[in-house]
């Protein structure tokens, strides 16, 4: 029996570091998608935008005009960083937290993408505990200055 439970740790534990590289990649990409798509349709209609800012989100700590304007560009930059696993857990923990005020911000869309904000909150919290994983500009870096740091 314990011969069976320390084969199965180490299958768990082979998979596991596997798998991780993928997950940690998969997250990182589905939620910068989500959020770059919504720094497009920002962007692409602009008037809209505008109007939505000035009279139904209630962005606190912001003037409506500067929300905005730093909305659209969080969105349409941090996640092109997520997505290269660039400075991964600062621009995750950016998101992390304009996701929380975009859920605060917009009382209406508890109703229906409610479900969507905690999902990608999660995304980016595995991103901002464990880092952006094998499959990123950060791991390629680190190992660049640590070589370059042995020299």
């Amino acid at each position: 029996m314990r011969t069976l439970l320390h084969s199965y740790d180490r299958l768990v534990q082979t998979s596991q570091a596997l798998l991780q590289p993928v997950v940690l990649l998969l997250a990182r990409l589905w939620v910068a998608w989500a959020f770059f798509q919504s720094g497009l349709l920002k962007y692409n209609s602009w008037d809209s935008t505008l109007y939505l800012f000035e009279f139904e989100y209630q962005v606190p700590l912001f003037p409506w005009l500067w929300a905005a304007y730093l909305g659209t560009a969080v969105e349409l930059i941090v996640p092109v960083f997520l997505a290269l696993g660039l400075l991964t857990r600062p621009m995750a923990l950016l998101l992390f937290v304009f996701n929380i005020m975009a859920v605060v911000s917009y009382p209406t869309l508890w109703a229906g993408g409610f479900y969507d904000h905690k999902f990608w909150g999660m995304m980016l919290l595995i991103n901002i505990v464990w880092g952006a994983g094998a499959c990123s500009v950060d791991r390629i870096l680190t190992q660049h200055l640590t070589l370059f740091a042995r020299s």
